[in-house]
């Protein structure tokens, strides 16, 4: 099977990623919508008057704010996500086409290396902030992820190298 091309692996693949980028606007949709909702109701507890709330359900809305920064986090993070993939739609639409080197997706791959270096440093930033504000029994867990960073590196790399073969094939279109 091809790997470049209509018809190849990666046609297979756009159409992959272009199912997620539904899902996940479908879940950053759903995630504002909730978190609206926690504020509202933490605000203004009388909404739910009608509505028979169990102890639990109770102190859910008395903690909305707090329910609502853990959705705002889900929320960046599932847009930063979302960034991703539409950056990488965009990729397997050049190689679909068959233009690997696209001058475009050297852009594209830094983009993407950004949002992960963002997403990760975000991810400290909420643990840092659960600390502070959650109790400690339900603080988020602090971990480093080399794994995380190594995935930054290795995209940034990508674009160096996508950069290099953009460049050779300017080259190349310029020899007689």
């Amino acid at each position: 099977m091809r790997a470049l091309g209509p018809g190849s692996v990666s046609s297979f693949l756009k159409i992959i990623l272009d199912v997620v980028f539904v899902a996940l606007w479908i879940g950053v949709s759903v995630a504002g919508v909730l978190m609206l909702a926690a504020l509202l109701f933490s605000f203004n507890p009388d909404l739910l008057a009608d509505i028979s709330v169990t102890a639990g359900g109770e102190e859910v809305v008395n903690r909305g704010p707090v329910v609502a920064v853990g959705l705002l986090a889900a929320g960046l993070y599932m847009g930063g996500v979302l960034v991703i993939v539409a950056q990488l739609r965009r990729i397997f639409a050049t190689l679909t086409a068959g233009d690997p080197f696209h001058p475009d997706n050297v852009r594209r791959l830094r983009v993407v290396g950004l949002i992960l270096a963002g997403l990760e440093l975000g991810r400290y930033a909420f643990w840092a902030l659960s600390t502070w504000i959650l109790p400690a029994s339900e603080a988020v867990e602090p971990t480093l992820s080399l794994t995380a960073w190594f995935s930054v590196l290795v995209v940034f790399v990508l674009a160096e190298v996508f950069r290099e073969g953009a460049r050779l094939r300017r080259e190349a279109e310029l020899t007689i």
